[in-house]
Order: C-alpha cells, then sequence, then structure tokens
C-alpha cells in the first residue's frame, strides 16, 4: 500500500547539521509574502553523507551549506556579478534567483527582490544567536542559503540575503546554447505504458515521449509477442528530455508516483513480466541517481513493502508499433482511457502542478 505520495516523499538531506548560524545577521524577518516559496515545507533531496559533501563541495561552501555558517561581507565572488542568467544552488544545481531580481543592498551578501517560482526554497524560522530571523534553505537539497528579511527597497518589500559561497551561476548565454543542444534519454517501464505516456507528455523539459519494448533479447518484438509475457521485454517509454529544464531526479519522482513499485510483474490488473517496474539507464550517472533516490524512499519508508525496480542498463528500445503511440490522446473516448488512463493523469496534475509545462 502506498502512502500519502507528496506527503511522505519528503527526504530531508541535511539532518545532521554541527553548527550554529550566524548568516546576514539583520533585523528579525516574518515568513509572509506573495512570492510562490515553501514555509515550514520539506525537502526532496536525496541522502548524502556528510563525508560526501566534504567530497563534493569546497570548504567555504561546506561550511555555509551544511555547517550553516557564513562568509565574511563583501568577499564573495558573485557579489558584483553584473551578468544576466540565473542563480543556482552551489550544492545541486536547484535554480534559485534571477539576475533581474538581484540589487545592491550595500550589506556585503548578493540580495535579491524575488525568488524564482514554483517553490525552489524553504522557508524556516530561525532563532539562533538571540535573534528572530528567517532562513533560507534550498527546497531540492537541504543546504543553507541564507536569510530573508522585509527590509528591501524594491515593491516586494523583501530581501533575500544569500551568501555568495552557497551559490552558482549561469549565464543566459551559456543557458541558452545548453537548451539548444543538450538533452538526454531514459527509459522507464511502469505497467501499461499508454497512462505513462500522457502523463510525462505533460512534464516541463521533456521534449518527446515514445513507447516502446525493453529488457528482452529477441529484435524487433512485436506487441503480440510481448503481451506474452514471455519474451523478457517490458512496456517501456522512452523519456527525452533537457537536463536544463527538468532533472532526472524530477523525473523519476513522477515515475514512483505513478506506478507501484513494490509489486513483481504486476500493476493492477496487468500480469506479466511486460508489466514489471524497471529503470533502463543509459550511463553511470543516471544509474546513480536512480539508485540514490530509491535507497531514499527505502529509507524513509515511503512504501509499506520494498520497492522491487528493477534498475539496469539499457541494452535496446525498440519502438512500439504505430496505433500505440500517442494512444491516449488519439483514443480518450475508448473505455480503457476513461476508466484507468484519465483518473491516473489527474491525479498526477493534482499532485506535481509545479512541474507541468506552462
Amino acid at each position: 500500500m502506498k502512502k500519502t505520495f507528496r506527503t511522505h516523499f519528503a527526504i530531508p538531506l541535511l539532518s545532521v547539521l554541527v553548527f550554529a548560524v550566524t548568516s546576514c545577521a539583520q533585523p528579525k524577518s516574518s515568513v509572509t509574502g506573495t512570492d510562490s516559496r515553501k514555509e515550514e515545507g520539506a525537502a526532496f533531496a536525496l541522502s548524502k553523507s556528510i563525508e560526501d559533501w566534504q567530497n563534493t563541495l569546497t570548504p567555504e561552501q561546506f561550511n555555509v551549506l551544511i555547517n550553516k555558517g557564513t562568509e565574511r561581507a563583501f568577499t564573495g565572488k558573485l557579489l558584483h556579478n553584473d551578468k544576466k542568467g540565473n542563480y543556482t544552488c552551489a550544492a545541486c544545481g536547484n535554480e534559485l534567483f534571477s539576475s533581474d531580481a538581484k540589487f545592491d543592498s550595500k550589506t556585503g551578501w548578493p540580495s535579491f527582490d524575488k525568488a524564482m517560482e514554483n517553490g525552489k526554497l524553504i522557508l524556516k524560522k530561525d532563532n539562533t544567536d538571540g535573534m528572530e530571523r528567517t532562513e533560507v534553505v534550498c527546497a531540492r537539497c537541504g543546504g543553507h542559503l541564507g536569510h530573508l528579511f522585509e527590509d528591501g527597497p524594491t515593491a516586494t518589500g523583501q530581501r533575500y540575503c544569500i551568501n555568495s559561497a552557497a551559490l552558482g551561476f549561469c549565464s543566459k548565454a551559456d543557458a541558452e546554447a545548453k537548451l539548444a543542444n543538450h538533452s538526454d534519454t531514459v527509459v522507464l517501464a511502469g505497467g501499461c505504458f499508454w497512462s505513462i505516456q500522457a502523463i510525462y507528455q505533460k512534464l516541463e523539459g521533456v521534449t518527446n515521449v515514445a513507447v516502446g519494448y525493453s529488457g528482452g533479447t529477441k529484435a524487433n518484438p512485436r506487441y503480440e509477442d510481448v503481451s506474452t509475457g514471455n519474451t523478457g521485454y517490458a512496456e517501456s517509454v522512452q523519456i527525452v528530455y533537457n537536463p536544463n529544464e527538468i532533472k532526472l531526479v524530477d523525473i523519476l519522482k513522477v515515475f514512483f508516483s505513478i506506478h507501484n513499485p513494490t509489486t513483481v510483474n504486476k500493476q493492477g490488473a496487468d500480469v506479466g513480466t511486460q508489466y514489471r517496474s524497471a529503470i533502463f539507464y543509459n550511463n553511470e550517472q543516471q544509474k546513480k541517481v536512480a539508485a540514490e533516490v530509491i535507497g531514499s524512499l527505502q529509507k524513509n519508508n515511503v512504501f509499506d513493502k520494498a520497492i522491487v525496480t528493477i534498475v539496469q542498463p539499457l541494452s535496446k528500445f525498440y519502438k512500439a508499433e504505430d496505433y500505440h503511440q500517442d494512444y491516449y490522446n488519439n483514443n480518450k473516448g475508448q473505455g480503457y482511457c476513461q476508466a484507468v488512463v484519465a483518473p491516473k493523469i489527474e491525479k498526477f496534475e493534482k499532485a506535481f502542478q509545479d512541474l507541468l509545462k506552462k
């Protein structure tokens, strides 16, 4: 039995923080505002040990992001950056602020009057050091960024006081070049491919979704053969996405919410090896992300039973017959589409509004 997914998919990354915060010590602020910030929320974050972060981050980044330290004022390398682009979390790459929101607060730290939309940040009450402040945390990885104050000079009235060491920067020119030239592909299997295709077609950053067959050995499988359950092939979807617009973590977050990864060779009334849960990766990075996501789900008991999703390298993806492609959109009046696919899509859209195409 799967628990309420969006509630229990909260996997805090930074569960052990060992130093007190002294970041951007300014007047107290509240957690009010009109932008799309999350308040006292929980991040979807990958499990990562303190040792792993020490090997990943520079000492200064580690002190700020993990230990909640504060860099010395007027020393940050991005303080006077005036290029157009987006500021990201230095730990996980989550896009946080646009350069259009940056202003010179004269405080010695990069300052912004608003965050990017769709819950990129988490706000937490911070009563350390005898002050009432609002801590700003990355919603993806849980890293400490700085503090929010309600004394900003612009119409928002907000001043996000952020440590430069907690930030990365992607210029507009670099982002456009990557957007034009970069795409990645992953293949997933989780039951009937009609509904899975229809769901992933709705995600921002996904440029193409095809249905087909993966995991078997015989060349050019046909649906009639795969449906016997004796070919080793699974009904699969090939997802082409732009990693600058959507991360594999989010693609897998959706994946584990739209099928049951705890049943062997079975999804609802569909039974057979062709309906198994599987992730077919194209490279070691995808394999690593898949293992980390599954490990986090298991560790946090998101499901009542063990996850049986198979993670294996992709040998070949065979595109299914034309009549299977875009099946739901072409057959919305069909009984199965109305009774099974449509309700599944509706639940997905309610749960993942922040990931939908605009």
